[in-house]
């Protein structure tokens, strides 16, 4: 098992943008364009992996200088609920912190909630709609700051 940094563009990249399209686009009718993606270059993602297979991701968003916002969590059906989320939080919570941000936000989805308050996330403000399915704004500072 080990967490990397991915590289935008790369092998991994592609296969990430794969995992996010299979768990969290495709089941709700959406794809990943290419205009999408571009969008991207700037983020920061993570993926978990395990005897060389990608079962995890996220990305890391920079919003301003204190604030970076976590998308696009996913871990392959079957293998949630074995503290990969939670590894994966728990890492990407320390390179925002390394990187000077002080504070993580995410638009999470309902079902989601229960999870990320567990890891500490706060909801803040009423449920909203964001690609057809209601969401919560979550926070938490991160430690140290």
């Amino acid at each position: 098992m080990g967490l990397h940094i991915i590289d935008y563009n790369s092998e991994q990249y592609k296969d990430m943008v794969d995992l996010r399209y299979q768990l969290l686009r495709k089941p709700l009718g959406l794809s990943l364009n290419e205009h999408d993606l571009q969008n991207e270059q700037h983020n920061i993602f993570i993926g978990y992996y395990d005897d060389g297979k990608l079962e995890g991701c996220c990305m890391l968003v920079p919003l301003d200088e204190e604030t970076v916002q976590l998308r696009q969590m996913a871990v392959l059906s079957g293998l949630q609920g074995k503290g990969i989320g939670r590894t994966i939080i728990r890492f990407a919570e320390n390179l925002a912190r390394d990187k000077g941000f002080k504070k993580i936000t995410m638009h999470a989805r309902d079902m989601a909630v229960g999870f990320y308050q567990k890891q500490g996330y706060e909801k803040k403000g009423d449920v909203f709609t964001e690609v057809s399915i209601p969401h919560y704004t979550m926070e938490k500072m991160i430690a140290g700051f």
